[in-house]
């Protein structure tokens, strides 16, 4: 996954009256020493076309859109090369060529050029965000306006500060080798899950082991909480006593199922019915519920907070297995400086990134200008 941006931004009212969008693009074209300068040429034609369309694409539609003098056996070469480069792929149902992953992020990382979003878009952005708006309702609403623009999935992270905090876990013993583990957040809500084991576990024991877990994550964000239990659980110290592993990994259970539905908003899904590709019934139900768990979109959201620029996963880059036919173009929002969130925009990996790039660019700072107020 590489990152796709650069430089200085211009502040807020920049954006609106006048953004120099060239800063965003890529333009040095530098492309990939194995690939030909007519090969670049005839994959961005390829891309492009392709993500206009949903169609394979053949040599003959190719060479039109390319503009270039070529015989069809010429044409059907460099298609060669470029699969042999594992860069386009020959569907078997069609003599036509689509996109690789690969070849989507060559695109992305050398050839594409962004263009600046449409009057009407920055207009459908910035009449949006009201000042006085809550923070959950700007976060709302600007999840809705990627959507409804982009017309993919938008995403948006709470703002870290008001993520839920930890506040105090109980352990109680059920029978056949089963806990009952409570979770108290800081906001008062109840979390409860029942927890099997590999042996049964005395009253005295749990009540060791909530007094330790209480003491050790008191005031810690969940989500930084169910990080520290992964990473203490991998690297547990041989003098650590053992109802204190054991403590942490009933822990571990409870945690994960209390990460809230409210850490981010997501909307528009249906949208990505629209899309030949994603529109199989079985592949919307994964989908469908990807977004409706959210955790694993949360980690990868995460992933992104100290990133600098927009950055894009394509296809499997993002490590998550539902999202492998999908891309994810995010970016950070910030307040005085400091970064407080992720948003961005989840479609098909055909998504039309030249245009999405700068608007989840400028959502983010319109966003980050809203939350200032």
């Amino acid at each position: 996954m590489l990152k796709h941006g650069s430089g200085n931004w211009p502040g807020y009212g920049t954006i609106i009256n006048g953004y120099r969008w060239q800063d965003l693009a890529n333009d040095t074209r530098s492309g990939d020493s194995q690939v030909s300068d007519r090969a670049q040429h005839f994959l961005k034609a390829l891309v492009e076309r392709y993500i206009r369309d949903g169609q394979p694409v053949g040599s003959r539609t190719l060479a039109k859109d390319t503009g270039l003098e070529l015989s069809p056996a010429t044409v059907r070469n460099v298609m060669s090369d470029l699969e042999d480069l594992g860069l386009v792929v020959s569907p078997h149902t069609s003599a036509g060529r689509v996109p690789t992953a690969a070849g989507y992020r060559m695109f992305v990382d050398s050839l594409l050029t962004v263009r600046p979003p449409s009057p009407d878009d920055i207009a459908s952005l910035q009449g949006r965000f009201e000042f006085g708006m809550d923070s959950k309702t700007l976060v709302e609403t600007a999840s809705n306006l990627l959507s409804g623009i982009t017309h993919l999935a938008g995403v948006v992270m709470l703002p870290r500060h008001e993520r839920t905090a930890f506040r105090q876990i109980e352990l109680l013993p059920l029978s056949e080798n089963r806990v009952l583990a409570i979770l108290v957040t800081s906001e008062g809500e109840v979390h409860n899950r029942i927890v099997n084991t590999d042996r049964s576990f005395t009253a005295s024991e749990l009540e060791q082991a909530s007094n330790f877990l209480t003491q050790l994550f008191t005031g810690q964000d969940i989500r930084e909480v169910r990080k520290r239990l992964l990473d203490d659980l991998k690297h547990t110290h041989a003098n650590m006593d053992q109802i204190m592993v054991r403590a942490l990994a009933l822990a571990q259970g409870v945690v994960e199922s209390a990460e809230s539905r409210d850490d981010c908003f997501i909307a528009g899904q249906t949208n990505l019915m629209e899309f030949g590709e994603l529109a199989s019934m079985d592949r919307l139900k994964q989908l469908f519920d990807a977004f409706n768990k959210k955790r694993e979109i949360l980690h990868i959201l995460d992933r992104c907070i100290a990133a600098d620029g927009v950055q894009i996963f394509i296809g499997e880059e993002s490590g998550y297995g539902l999202l492998d036919d999908c891309s994810l173009v995010t970016t950070n929002y910030r307040v005085e400086g400091k970064v407080i969130g992720v948003l961005g925009v989840i479609g098909p990996t055909r998504m039309d990134y030249q245009r999405v790039i700068p608007i989840v660019d400028i959502t983010a700072r319109l966003l980050s200008a809203a939350l200032r107020q």
